[in-house]
């Protein structure tokens, strides 16, 4: 097997206003499969190509953001070892038990230096797709209810300290950085993407004055095709827009952002390029980022809400 430590992102636990209302966004407008409900009032939801239990827990809060976002590992040893390495590099861990999250194992929880609430875990139900696992069907109804993602993609994070988040990721955790931007005037790598697998990225990182911010939760779409479609989607179920449909510079995908009811951004992605970690990083400057196209092909320019609007 070739892809061994952390495998993938696994599940983000986001902070909703209202159940109902966020259920009934994420479950009939996204399209997601409602997987459960838990003692506590946590709903768990999944995108129709995903096979384990569950990718989003949604949690009633008195603010919008989220709780903590958490990657799959191979093993029970890979988690043992990962998490002694972290308490090594100075942090603090904490052990959740198997059953604390719906049909989840032990996980471990750290808080990196950006204020972000981190987990890894090695077990978790799998529940099979409603194409099967043996001969797959080539077509299912769930195709077609709300936006349809295929999984829950990435997450963009926004906080401070990304120099150490960057260590954390790449030298503990075995994570490759994808592309970068530097910050106005400097060599200072401002925004991360960063990858586990051949991907675009798993997760990213932009620095921020505030600690333990949700920019987006990014779920992956099969085609631009299919983007556009959620444009539709969004537009006929009054959904409001920050930016697109576009395509990036950075990743190179096709892209739609756009608030949840509380106000968490959520992305419509598709496409993006491969990432491997002996290919050298792509570098962004700042100026790239806006008038280059990094953020907005079409219309080359900075969002200020990208900037500024998180939860």
């Amino acid at each position: 097997m070739a892809m061994t430590g952390v495998l993938r992102p696994g599940h983000v636990q986001i902070r909703v206003l209202d159940m109902g209302e966020a259920v009934a966004f994420y479950r009939d407008v996204l399209g997601l499969e409602e997987m459960g409900r838990d003692a506590s009032g946590r709903v768990y939801l999944r995108a129709w190509d995903e096979r384990d239990h569950h990718s989003v827990v949604l949690r009633q809060a008195d603010s919008a953001g989220m709780d903590f976002f958490a990657f799959k590992v191979d093993s029970e040893a890979t988690l043992d070892k990962l998490e002694a390495d972290l308490r090594d590099r100075g942090l603090r861990t904490s052990r959740l038990p198997a059953g604390e999250l719906m049909e989840t194992g032990e996980r471990v929880r750290f808080e990196i230096p950006s204020g972000h609430q981190i987990e890894l875990y090695a077990k978790k139900t799998f529940a099979g797709s409603a194409l099967g696992q043996k001969d797959p069907k080539p077509y299912s109804a769930r195709f077609d209810q709300g936006i349809a993602p295929m999984r829950m993609d990435h997450a963009l994070l926004y906080g401070p300290n990304v120099d150490q988040v960057l260590e954390i990721f790449t030298q503990v955790l075995g994570f490759h950085l994808a592309e970068y931007v530097t910050l106005p005037g400097t060599d200072v790598k401002g925004a991360l993407w960063l990858a586990c697998s051949n991907k675009a990225h798993d997760i990213a990182f932009v620095v921020h004055p505030e600690p333990g911010k949700l920019h987006h939760v990014s779920f992956y779409m099969e085609s631009i095709d299919r983007v556009f479609r959620a444009a539709d989607i969004m537009s006929a179920n009054d959904i409001k827009v920050d930016i697109g449909p576009t395509r990036h510079g950075i990743t190179r995908g096709g892209t739609i952002y756009a608030w949840d009811p509380s106000g968490n951004r959520f992305e419509t992605f598709s496409g993006g390029n491969s990432s491997y970690p002996d290919l050298p990083p792509i570098e962004w400057s700042w100026e790239g980022l806006g008038e280059g196209g990094g953020l907005d092909v079409a219309h080359r320019k900075m969002h200020e809400t990208f900037l500024t609007v998180v939860t």
